[in-house]
């Protein structure tokens, strides 16, 4: 790349001349980008950052997503995020929930859409959690003919084939308010 234009894991300076500052880490012997941008120099602190390109809005520890259910594993579901605390993301990160300690057959099934909270980001990888009332499947369709279901306690029956199916639902299960949003 450019002097300009560093990519993640590139050097940017030496310590002896500047610290990190954002989207920067020090390595022991120099500080390297952790962003694709440009570097920024703040020559009265002694940092140096990268002005990332294009920013990616990343989920926060506590923030609410809501977002669609892109695999269901025995003890964890991944949820591709849609939405961060109401707000249209397009940044198509996604977080995993553990789910072994909830008693429950299904969880969520693929392409359900869940609420969940960000409850940690370790080493790059997003944690969430259903485990509050207001948290879990908000929408479904039936897992044997795809019609239209509805809640029945715990549980969703089909309305056209009578399967009932049970998963983790929100209270807020079968409300569309989160649907009209851009």
């Amino acid at each position: 790349m450019t002097n300009n234009g560093k990519i993640p894991g590139e050097k940017i300076a030496e310590l002896e001349e500047y610290l990190p500052g954002e989207h920067a880490f020090d390595d022991g012997q120099v500080v390297r980008s952790t962003a694709i941008g440009s570097i920024e120099l703040d020559n009265n602190e002694r940092l140096v950052s990268i002005k990332p390109n294009k920013s990616v809005a990343m989920p926060d520890v506590g923030d609410i997503i809501i977002g669609v259910v892109e695999a269901n594993l025995p003890s964890m579901i991944a949820i591709s995020i849609k939405y961060v605390n109401g707000k249209k993301t397009k940044s198509e990160v996604e977080c995993v929930c553990v789910t072994r300690h909830i008693r429950k057959k299904n969880i969520a099934l693929a392409q359900d859409i869940v609420r969940a909270e960000i409850i940690s980001r370790i080493n790059g990888t997003i944690h969430g959690s259903i485990d509050s009332p207001e948290l879990g499947v908000l929408f479904t369709k039936c897992r044997k003919c795809f019609g239209t279901v509805v809640k029945m306690r715990d549980a969703v029956k089909c309305k056209d084939c009578g399967w009932i199916d049970d998963r983790k639902l929100s209270i807020d299960f079968g409300k569309s308010e989160f649907l009209n949003q851009n």
